[in-house]
Formats: structure tokens, sequence, C-alpha cells
């Protein structure tokens, strides 16, 4: 059997279909699979041996469904349930089976702060959808392949290489991200050296960090390519980290996660750390909370309370492998 395999986006969406993929190829053992998505997401199934071929978005639709009709495929597997992927389906006739993505339900859940969403995990859902194909899940992390061997010698400097907590202070949207300020205050009281991580839009903000903090803090936001900072989480004895991709990746090596959340909230869209021994989710409960899906460019009440009122000692706490109480 010949299966597509389609999710468009997000970084995190798509981290979670590994999973998925993995429970096709190795229960279906003789089907060949393939995986549709944006060609900058790539880096995500690239080295992926449950993935017989990556096929890219092109410019257009029509480019896209003529790749898709060249291959033949026997079924297709829709983890977006977007327009797109509607069409897709439509114009090949392909059998399919469509991951149900409850839109009405998540808004009134934000909308009037209601719990009609359950807090099932996005892999679940993503698995209920081949339930007729008798998948079911392995129990099994999600999957990252790094593209190359690093060593901590090329990536950081003499006094972070034994011991380090990795912070990953990087997210798309404001909301998502706690403030300088707070964050400072918070590797002030972490025994062990920490690697700061996120892309060239968080570099000032590590700069800033550092000199506020101190040497035993090192900055490597915008100096490391995903797959290197995808290595130092690792690597590191434990993470903090905000809703962003990379906190996500990192459930693929089992370090202790402290998963930090502000105006956007895990269970809702079901993406909290998955298959991770040890990981504390951090989280305070407000009446204006959750704010959005996916997070805004400013508090829409201005108070970011979401953020700045999370206790520190939460993550000073797991950082330093004390409980919290």
């Amino acid at each position: 059997m010949k299966i597509l395999v389609i999710r468009f986006s997000s970084m995190g969406d798509i981290i979670y279909t590994t999973p998925v993929v993995r429970c096709i190829k190795t229960q279906l053992p003789d089907s060949e699979v393939h995986f549709l998505t944006k060609p900058a997401f790539r880096y995500i199934y690239e080295g992926n041996p449950y993935v017989d071929k990556l096929l890219f978005l092109k410019p257009t639709l029509s480019e896209t469904l003529s790749d898709i009709k060249a291959e033949q495929y026997d079924l297709i597997v829709d983890l977006h349930n977007n327009l797109r992927t509607s069409i897709i389906k439509f114009r090949t006739g392909i059998k399919s089976y469509t991951y149900k993505k409850q839109p009405i339900r998540k808004w009134l859940s934000l909308k009037f702060r209601l719990k009609l969403v359950k807090p099932i995990h996005l892999v679940e859902r993503y698995l209920k959808a081949l339930r007729p194909l008798g998948i079911i899940n392995d129990g099994k992390p999600i999957n990252y392949y790094l593209k190359k061997q690093y060593a901590l010698a090329e990536l950081l400097p003499l006094s972070h290489q034994d011991k380090y907590i990795a912070f990953v202070i990087g997210a798309t949207h404001f909301t998502k991200r706690m403030p300088n300020d707070k964050i400072i205050e918070i590797c002030k009281q972490i025994d062990l050296p920490i690697v700061l991580l996120g892309g060239e839009d968080v570099k000032a903000n590590g700069a800033e960090i550092v000199q506020a903090a101190g040497n035993k803090i090192y900055n490597a936001c915008g100096s490391t390519t995903l797959d290197e900072s995808v290595f130092l989480v690792s690597k590191a004895e434990r993470i903090l980290g905000f809703d962003t991709g990379l906190t996500h990746i990192a459930e693929a090596f089992d370090v202790p996660i402290g998963s930090i959340w502000g105006g956007t909230v895990p269970e809702l869209l079901g993406v909290q750390p998955y298959q991770v021994k040890e990981a504390e989710i951090m989280g305070i409960a407000l009446s204006c909370r959750p704010c959005s899906k996916f997070g805004l460019e400013k508090c829409p009440r201005g108070h970011f309370k979401c953020m700045k009122t999370i206790p520190n000692e939460w993550l000073v706490n797991f950082a330093n492998n004390k409980e919290n109480k």
C-alpha cells in the first residue's frame, strides 16, 4: 500500500506527526510512506527512516496535485484538514482518512473559557483518524534525527561543556515569551551554567540577560543553527522552554523539561510534553487565560499576568532539581 501523509505546518504540529508515521510504517510493514509538507519544514523529516519519500508543497496547488497524481497513492492520511487538503482529496479522488480538528469546540472553549475539548494529546488525536486501519499508539516518543554529530567544544565555551541548563527563550509570539527582567531573576538563582537558545529575533534579549545575570550564562541565540540547537538541548541536564518548536523537538531526547505557558494552554491543542519521563507544565489559572490558541503580539488586557506572575521558584526549583510544592 502506498500512503501519503499530509501536514503543512507548523513546526510543533509536524513534530507530533512523527509517531503517527512511525506507527504506520512499523504496523503496515509492506507500506510505502510519503510525507507532504512545506519546504521550510523538510528538516523535521530528513533522515527519518520511517518515511520513504518527502514531497513539498509547490507555489501553486495545481503543481502539487500533479506530483500527487503521478505517485498513484492508494491512501491519503490528512493530518492538516484545511481547505487546501480538502481540494487535494476531492481532485485526486484517493481514499482518505482525516484528522478531526474540532474547530467549533476549540473556538467556544477559547471564547467562553469552557473546557469542551478533552485534554488528549495531539498524537492521539491524529491516531484516532487511523483506527479503521488498525493502527495503534506504540507509546514511544517523537522522532528527530540530528543531521550530523556535533561536539560541545564546537558550540559552547569551556565553562559550559560539562553540565548546563538549556533555557529556550525564543517563541514566535509575545504572549508566549517571558519578560527579560523575570528571566534574569530566575537565571541568577539557577545553580548550573545556563545556555540560552532561540533565533536571531531574541539574540538581543539573550545579550541583555547575559549582561545582567553574569558569565554563567552563554547566549547561543542566533549563533547556532536549529539542528545545533537541538543537539544542545539533547545534551542538557534540564530544559526550560516556552511553547515553541525547539521545546517540543526536545521531547525526542527524554531530557527533563519545564514547559512554561503564558497566554496559550497545552490542553486546548493537545501539545503538552509527550512521552517524557520527567516534565512539568508551568502556567497559572487566570480568568483571561487562554487569550488565544497560538499566541498574540501583545497582552489583550495590558497586564500580562499569565507570564509575569508565574512564581520564579517553580522554574528555579525545576532547574535545580528540587521538588516544587
